[in-house]
């Protein structure tokens, strides 16, 4: 379970705000969201103009393993679990994800097959943003293409030294055990 908790901290957004208020403006939640937190409200006026809103229903699926990313989503309300099948075709929780959390994001960068599904838990409204239209808002407003380029690296770079000291932390149990069986033996 210890495990699961901090593999769930791993997707979480390092600096997040909780969405509380139902009556915020698409700009208003946008500026909470960490990847865009230091855009001007004029800045987040263009970006709110290629958000997508979209509604998901308990037990449907925002994307699923393998396919091909092509949006990042931020949660508005409700919940998504981050999940991955296992040998016996049962949903792993990876990660649990509420209002204010993004997730999807490294499909701004690429189309990379998505490495885990995420599956709606409660009724939720999300928001997104297509890698199409990011690559168009470099071409037309390259300054705010660059401060979220900026931002993604930031996050992604977070994740990334996250994983590796989880990954050093398992090893380290792992090592751990192994000891404790030679030790019986």
């Amino acid at each position: 379970m210890e495990d699961l908790v901090k593999t769930k901290t791993l997707w979480k957004d390092f600096s997040k705000e909780i969405l509380t208020s139902k009556s915020q403006t698409l700009v208003d939640i946008l500026k909470k969201i960490p990847l865009l937190s230091e855009l001007s409200r004029r800045e987040l006026k263009i970006i709110s103009k290629f958000a997508y809103e979209r509604t998901f229903e308990v037990n449907e699926f925002v994307f699923e393993t393998n396919q091909p990313g092509a949006a990042m989503f931020i949660i508005k309300e409700g919940e998504v679990k981050i999940v991955k099948q296992n040998e016996n075709n049962e949903f792993i929780e990876i990660a649990l994800l509420e209002a204010g959390d993004i997730f999807g994001e490294l499909a701004l960068l690429d189309s990379s097959p998505r490495s885990a599904g995420a599956l709606v838990s409660k009724p939720t409204k999300t928001i997104a943003i297509f890698r199409e239209d990011l690559n168009n808002l470099l071409k037309t407003h390259p300054e705010i293409g660059g401060k979220i380029m900026m931002h993604l690296a930031i996050i992604t770079g977070k994740r990334l030294k996250a994983t590796t000291n989880h990954v050093m932390q398992m090893e380290k149990e792992i090592n751990n055990l192994k000891d404790l069986l030679n030790e019986k033996q």
